[in-house]
């Protein structure tokens, strides 16, 4: 099985940092049942001083190499995946997509509806490069802006409404579309 890990800064992380990632990989190590591999075109951390995706400096030593390719980027969302995703798991092979995208997307890029059509774009090319792949997807987990912004949370909350409703109308038992929960922690920093 090979995943591949598609997101946004909190994907990539930065210098330093313990992304998601990092905790994914733990869980794989603990509980999956198989022979597995993390995939993608892409290995850096996003470093604050260069504003690249440069910095190999992760956050924790246990970290193997092997375990940090990925297709994330900082200030990347699904209208920056969806022409980028078919290319990357045609030459990575990969089985599984593991998303969190969307609040770079309503906070900068675009709207809920907008982006829910950047979604199904993004699935329709992931499945040309494999008909047969799995894809979780995170919903928008808000932010701090979420509190003190009620219209950005507002579109948060609409936008994982509309995120579920691509689930439903495109899920398909041969090529899987797995919702995640929510996070009990936002802080993903950890």
């Amino acid at each position: 099985m090979r995943f591949m890990f598609v997101g946004d800064s909190m994907t990539i992380g930065r210098a330093g940092d313990l992304t998601w990632r990092y905790r994914m990989w733990q869980h794989l190590n603990a509980s999956y049942g198989g022979p597995y591999a993390i995939v993608g075109p892409r290995t850096g951390l996003y470093d604050p001083g260069t504003g690249t995706a440069v910095s190999h400096a992760y956050g924790a030593p246990d970290f193997p190499a092997k375990a940090w390719p990925h297709l994330a980027g900082w200030g990347e969302g699904w209208q920056h995946m969806a022409p980028v995703i078919r290319g990357a798991v045609a030459a990575h092979r990969a089985d599984v997509l593991l998303v969190s995208l969307g609040l770079i997307d309503l906070g900068f890029y675009t709207n809920s509806d907008q982006t829910a059509l950047y979604v199904r774009e993004f699935i329709a090319e992931a499945r040309a490069a494999n008909p047969r792949v799995r894809v979780v997807l995170l919903p928008v987990i808000p932010n701090t802006r979420a509190d003190t912004d009620p219209a950005f949370a507002a579109e948060v909350d609409r936008f994982n409404v509309l995120l579920a409703k691509v689930v439903a109308d495109l899920d398909e038992p041969s090529s899987p579309l797995l919702p995640a929960s929510r996070p009990a922690s936002y802080d993903i920093h950890r």
